[in-house]
């Protein structure tokens, strides 16, 4: 195994399940990926705004109480001229729905008609969601009826927030997949920080069989050539991220032109009541704007309030200190800048035709997994790594019922 992110962790436990001899080497220090946290003056501190999602289907792959999540309101709240207005799924947050119904993102009908689209998301059968026609995530809204409102103070900045596009450019299909895990699920914070997730799945592995800091300079289907020396193998998974995977084995094309800026700063106190998600406004540099020791009280080490804060385009702090502080109606003077984290290459993109099930098996013992191989997200990871893991069994063990 080349690479001990999701993708690669979760072919390793298929294969260490499955009584395979199986070995992860990880240029990185720590495992996980993209899915990094560091501790900045005992902050707990991802790289980038990180969620994960009860709702993805491969979240049955682990053990979620183990992790102690903490969890966001499902919901956001909406700013207009300066005022603050408070969106959230009536069906979870029956006391929501006066100032749902209030909220200025559309009139009445057009608000039924974000209810139906949620519905159809969260409740149609995956191959009738994929089966629709396939058209673009805003053309899609609109022909479902949402209405002008909702698309530019709701719906774009947070699906910007997720998809890391502002133009809803995004294939049609993945918005219907990505909506229905926030339909069914619920979104939440590690207590460990979203790294967790990643040593979770290690720690079945084997800390004997993932080997970090051991950068691998060639694959082929009978082994690698890395900086530790040669490794002899029956087959080979290549799990990196896609510019890695390209230079390993250039059949594979895959890219990840998505980038995010994070800003984190500390407040004494949150100004929220709720661990809701704060949408950026029209015109704004930010996405989004969140709370994260609301939802995750253990990522603040004495109560502090720590915020982050997004940008799609690279942002100095000083670019955006008065952009937060408008947003949390706080004093610009308030918020201590604690550290700002820009990840490039931070997702692949899901333009139209969607291509979420492409090969992993390259032939000849090589096999190529990661989220550009699925969906660009902890989701398509996961699923990417079990498909490719029941590919490898076939291989190796021939006439295997039930491989992976």
């Amino acid at each position: 195994m080349v690479g001990a992110g999701l993708a690669g962790l979760s072919v390793a436990t298929r294969l260490a399940a499955a009584g395979v001899d199986v070995h992860v080497l990880e240029a990185a220090a720590h495992v996980g990926g993209r899915l990094a946290t560091e501790r900045v003056d005992g902050f707990v501190v991802d790289r980038g705004f990180q969620v994960f999602n009860t709702g993805y289907p491969r979240a049955a792959d682990l053990d979620l109480p183990a992790l102690d999540l903490g969890y966001f309101v499902p919901g956001a709240v909406v700013r207009v001229d300066g005022a603050a207005h408070r969106v959230a799924d009536p069906r979870r947050r029956p006391g929501a729905a006066l100032d749902t119904l209030r909220a200025p993102i559309g009139s009445l009908p057009q608000k039924a008609a974000i209810a139906a689209f949620s519905a159809r998301a969260g409740y149609w059968p995956v191959r009738r969601l994929l089966g629709a026609r396939e058209t673009s995530a805003a053309e899609h809204l609109r022909q479902a009826g949402v209405g002008t409102a909702a698309l530019e103070r709701f719906f774009g900045p947070f699906l910007a927030g997720v998809l890391l596009e502002d133009r809803l450019e995004t294939s049609s299909r993945y918005l219907d997949l990505l909506w229905r895990s926030f339909a069914r699920g619920a979104t939440g914070l590690p207590a460990a920080g979203i790294q967790a997730i990643g040593e979770q799945l290690a720690r079945r592995v084997g800390s004997d069989r993932v080997h970090t800091g051991v950068r691998v300079e060639a694959a082929t289907g009978d082994g690698v050539t890395s900086d530790a020396g040669p490794v002899r193998a029956d087959a080979v998974v290549v799990a990196t991220d896609p510019g890695t995977a390209t230079g390993l084995v250039p059949a594979v094309e895959a890219s990840a032109p998505r980038q995010v800026t994070t800003h984190y700063h500390v407040l004494p106190s949150s100004p929220w009541t709720e661990p809701l998600i704060v949408l950026g406004t029209p015109g704004g540099r930010l996405v989004n704007s969140v709370v994260l020791s609301d939802a995750q009280p253990a990522y603040s080490p004495d109560g502090r309030a720590l915020v982050a804060s997004n940008s799609l385009a690279p942002t100095r702090e000083a670019d955006v200190r008065d952009e937060v502080a408008r947003l949390h109606d706080v004093a610009a003077a308030d918020l201590a800048h604690l550290t700002t984290v820009t990840v490039t290459g931070a997702q692949p993109a899901a333009l139209p035709p969607l291509r979420h099930l492409r090969p992993v098996d390259l032939g000849g013992g090589l096999y190529v997994c990661g989220d550009h191989r699925d969906t660009p997200s902890i989701q398509g990871a996961m699923a990417s790594g079990r498909r490719t893991a029941a590919a490898v069994l076939r291989a190796l063990r021939p006439g295997t019922a039930g491989a992976a």
